[in-house]
């Protein structure tokens, strides 16, 4: 999973945790909320009442009476006056009050003071009800604000990861994914105020570049060392080849010949490796555009010896006028005949080869080369294509570069190859082709 995406569902679930808890929490806050007002309004008219018995005396509420009470309408609101034993301080509290043969639930202020010598109970009350009759609308415009304000920080939060984290995807599309091996191009440090995108990004581009140049002096070395090889390899060759025609014993001409054929086996490497350098050096021109079933048919031809050899019966079944551009045609010859002849070579004595050909739903062209022949273990074919390392199909065999010859020329032409074998029962090899260079010829 993405960085970018990791830190959007964190932001959106971290924002959808504060609504969920808001949302449980909400009811209980805004009851004590309008419980908290309602006692500041009962007191606000307490000070009212005393305020105006300050003013006008406790008979402008008693006129002559004992007790005064007084309540709205809708009995909504009361104010009772009468004589106290005591003073107490002041309480509020929830508790029931008989209203004109109604029973009612008030929130009740109790105040008792002194009025000339005389002790007085002052209660104002509001009954509940009215309470709690603004709570449901005070929830759901508190919620709806609330969800108002998440959705603009989410989205303010989004834009800000993804302005935050630009510099990065730059740094992986331009330096990781868009960058294949080798590093040709000159890489540019991107532009960005953040220290750690840039220390990442000069980090990444001085990597590529000592990669760039390992890989430089590796293939530089190679391609020189082979072509200073042929020389002496061919001044050898041609000293045996005349010592040959010389009337010698037959154990010196038996020796002769056992040195040719290590002198040739080291020239047949030092070819391979001057092809591989060739073709990383891009010295190979893709112009041409091939027929995959011709070019197929042309590579089992000239094996057709050695599969009547080894009794190897060979099955085709590739679509007709499946056309590869921007190709070369003596390369992909190459690779498709090693491939068919280590399928013969590796085989088992009157075993098979099934060529089959296919289209992917996303265009693609896949070509698999089965075979029942020895397999390969398992812990060598993730070596297989190095240079140098064993095939890992028979202890006998000795080290060579056919399936490195193989690897360079598939990404050479940008396929893909790939490997999958069981020891005793036989390989299968793939080649895909991507949709870009395959075409179907009406």
């Amino acid at each position: 999973m993405k960085l970018l995406t990791k830190l959007t569902l964190f932001v959106t679930l971290s924002k959808l945790a504060i609504v969920t808890l808001f949302v449980w929490l909400l009811p209980l806050l805004v009851e004590k909320i309008a419980f908290q007002y309602t006692n500041y309004y009962l007191d606000q008219q307490k000070k009212k009442v005393l305020k105006v018995i300050n003013q006008n005396g406790i008979d402008y509420y008693l006129q002559g009476d004992s007790s005064y009470g007084s309540y709205t309408m809708l009995k909504e609101e009361y104010i009772s006056l009468e004589p106290a034993r005591t003073i107490l301080p002041d309480t509020i509290q929830t508790s029931q009050r008989l209203v004109e043969g109604d029973t009612l639930t008030y929130r009740v202020l109790n105040h008792e003071f002194s009025y000339q010598g005389k002790p007085y109970m002052l209660e104002v009350g509001k009954t509940t009800a009215t309470i709690n009759q603004y709570n449901r609308p005070l929830q759901k415009v508190a919620l709806y604000v609330l969800i108002g304000l998440i959705a603009v920080t989410i989205i303010t939060d989004l834009i800000y990861t993804r302005l935050l984290l630009r510099p990065l995807d730059v740094i992986i599309r331009s330096k990781l994914v868009n960058s294949k091996f080798p590093f040709k191009e000159h890489l540019q440090p991107i532009k960005t105020s953040t220290s750690d995108f840039r220390y990442l990004d000069e980090s990444l581009i001085q990597l590529m570049n000592k990669i760039r140049e390992d890989f430089e002096r590796e293939r530089e070395f190679t391609s020189n060392a082979s072509h200073e090889l042929m020389t002496p390899i061919t001044i050898l060759q041609n000293k045996m080849e005349n010592l040959l025609m010389d009337d010698l014993s037959d154990e010196a001409q038996d020796r002769i010949i056992g040195m040719m054929k290590t002198l040739n086996r080291l020239k047949r490497i030092v070819s391979s490796l001057l092809l591989i350098s060739r073709i990383e050096n891009d010295q190979f021109a893709r112009s041409e555009t091939i027929d995959i079933k011709s070019l197929l048919q042309e590579v089992i031809d000239e094996l057709q010896d050695r599969l009547l050899a080894k009794g190897v019966q060979l099955k085709l079944s590739v679509p007709t006028r499946v056309l590869v551009k921007e190709s070369n045609r003596d390369l992909l010859f190459q690779l498709v005949y090693n491939l068919i002849n280590n399928a013969i070579r590796y085989n088992k004595e009157n075993g098979s080869i099934h060529i089959n050909g296919e289209f992917l739903g996303s265009g693609d062209f896949v070509l698999h080369i089965d075979d029942t022949g020895i397999g390969i273990a398992p812990e060598a074919i993730v070596t297989l294509f190095n240079r140098f390392k064993k095939s890992g199909r028979s202890e006998e065999e000795g080290y060579g570069l056919g399936l490195s010859i193989v690897k360079s020329i598939a990404d050479y032409h940008q396929l893909t190859l790939e490997v999958s074998s069981k020891l005793g029962e036989g390989s299968r090899f793939t080649l895909i082709f991507p949709s870009a260079i395959i075409t179907r010829k009406a």
